[in-house]
């Protein structure tokens, strides 16, 4: 990966732990177990590969929807994962930051998510986003809202006030978005931010994500002319 150009911001939907499990015979959970060392390997090579932020939709409202002792054990092995991984993150570098409603998850969850972005907030090698209790759409009314208390005219409406009140200020727009498993959709999911997003899809199912298929990903990227809606003699003439 020496040769190739690193993307600053990665976006990655983990789609596949159930479809996983079930080749398998085995319950769902194991599915989400798997996928949770999936996710600790990616943020390793993420930080080796000098990836500055990356964002894994971790939670999305929906979720909320799905069988109550599946949301117990995906909150437990988030709880589980972060007191483990709290020195690790630290040790490398990575600072924790949620994009979602913070609020209207379990107490436990809330206490330990506080305290492990308390913990690594002067980490600078690498933001890792969790997208929790997440929707791009809510993103966007609860930015407009905020715009909106402000009282600001409509001329002072720009394109950056209104990503400076979106869950992910300050940071770069995803130049990858991958979703795992085949799916072809973003389900709602940093729609604002993927404006000009890269997009790659892959059937590979979340557990089975390495990091030679994070590399595919990255080399795939590496070979797209990204536009951002120039045509290509505009860019030419750069």
């Amino acid at each position: 990966m020496n040769s190739t150009h690193i993307p600053a911001h990665i976006a990655i939907i983990m789609d596949g732990n159930g479809r996983w499990a079930k080749q398998r015979g085995l319950k769902r959970t194991e599915g989400h177990k798997a996928g949770t060392e999936t996710a600790r390997a990616v943020v390793t090579h993420c930080r080796k590969l000098g990836v500055k932020h990356l964002t894994l939709y971790t939670f999305s409202k929906e979720n909320w929807s799905r069988p109550k002792d599946e949301v117990k054990t995906l909150f437990e092995l988030l709880t589980s994962f972060l007191t483990k991984e709290e020195k690790s993150l630290k040790e490398q570098g990575i600072r924790l930051k949620v994009l979602g409603e913070l609020d209207d998850m379990p107490l436990t969850v809330r206490q330990v998510l506080k305290h492990t972005m308390r913990k690594t907030k002067d980490c600078t090698a690498m933001t890792l986003n969790l997208a929790l209790n997440y929707s791009g759409r809510e993103d966007i009314l609860r930015a407009a809202r905020a715009l909106a208390t402000k009282g600001l005219s409509p001329e002072a409406i720009t394109e950056e006030a209104f990503a400076n009140e979106l869950w992910t200020a300050g940071q770069p727009d995803p130049d990858l978005i991958i979703r795992t498993s085949g799916e072809l959709r973003l389900s709602n999911y940093l729609l604002f931010q993927s404006a000009y997003s890269e997009l790659y899809f892959t059937d590979v199912y979340w557990p089975n994500f390495t990091s030679e298929e994070l590399d595919k990903a990255i080399t795939e990227l590496n070979t797209r002319q990204r536009r951002f809606g120039k045509t290509s003699d505009q860019l030419a003439g750069q």
